[in-house]
């Protein structure tokens, strides 16, 4: 059993076609490891310690940074599709044959493609606050709540609580729970670039708008999935939670009350639960 925890986990490298993939590695060998996915403009540090701790207890925990972000080589690809293709590479030059998946927000969409271009690597998959290709509004966020990541604070991860969490009281208690979690790491991951942010934009545009009332993508997607989210995302329309569980061959959903896009930060113990008791089922 590693020793170390997500707030002491050290960054590791590996390569693969062409890209120095950064990653931190940690928890209990023997069971599937999980593969966390980040969102937009996330990376390593902005995983939750309370998710990623609570998972460690009894499987490893694989963090990474994609192709082009923060201390990953490479400049970050303009399609969905592509950041799929180099996450599973990723996980290929780990020497691990199959994985659990938990992607958020457009992690979400990088893990679905993930485990339709490679079925034989994905066990289970864990959707949080994300959609399917196609989805309602995917891509077409009003200018007022894109603004929202633009500003500037006096700790910046603060930038957070509007976007993730709800603006009620207790929402907003339990992300500033949150935010106090992930800046208790010492040594930080680099800065985000701004190529980084404008193809990843650029990728969840182009993944919105590619129509499909059929959602005929997602019958390729045969692995047990667990979809979750809030009841008000206003970054992924929570709407999408919704089709992803009608249309997915094998989903479940739950909905968390009082909350926003990172709805899994705001009750971490119960998302810990929740998914135990999912990705543990034979």
């Amino acid at each position: 059993m590693s020793q170390h925890t997500h707030d002491t986990a050290p960054t590791e490298y590996v390569e693969a076609n062409g890209i120095r993939f950064a990653y931190r590695r940690f928890g209990s060998p023997g069971r599937t490891p999980v593969v966390f996915f980040q969102h937009f403009m996330g990376n390593l540090d902005d995983h939750d310690p309370a998710i990623s701790d609570g998972f460690a207890g009894d499987r490893e925990v694989i963090l990474f940074n994609n192709t082009g972000v923060s201390s990953t080589s490479g400049l970050v690809p303009e399609t969905v599709e592509q950041m799929a293709a180099d996450a599973a590479a990723f996980i290929d030059a780990l020497g691990l044959a199959t994985v659990d998946l938990i992607g958020h927000s457009m992690g979400g969409l990088v893990a679905q493609e993930v485990a339709i271009q490679r079925p034989d690597l994905a066990r289970r998959v864990v959707l949080v606050g994300t959609g399917p290709r196609g989805g309602e509004r995917i891509g077409q966020t009003p200018p007022e709540t894109g603004a929202l990541f633009g500003r500037k604070y006096p700790r910046q991860q603060d930038m957070w609580l509007p976007i993730l969490f709800a603006p009620t009281e207790t929402s907003q208690k339990l992300g500033r729970e949150y935010v106090d979690r992930i800046v208790a790491r010492e040594d930080r991951d680099e800065p985000f670039s701004e190529q980084s942010i404008l193809a990843q934009r650029t990728a969840i545009g182009a993944y919105g708008a590619a129509k499909d009332p059929a959602y005929r993508s997602l019958k390729s997607l045969t692995a047990p999935v667990l979809v979750v989210n809030g009841t008000d995302d206003i970054i992924i329309a929570t709407i999408n939670s919704y089709l992803l569980q009608q249309f997915l061959p094998d989903a479940q959903l739950i909905i968390y009350p009082d909350a926003n896009h990172g709805a899994h930060f705001q009750y971490p113990d119960l998302f810990l639960k929740h998914t135990r008791l999912f990705l543990d089922e034979q």
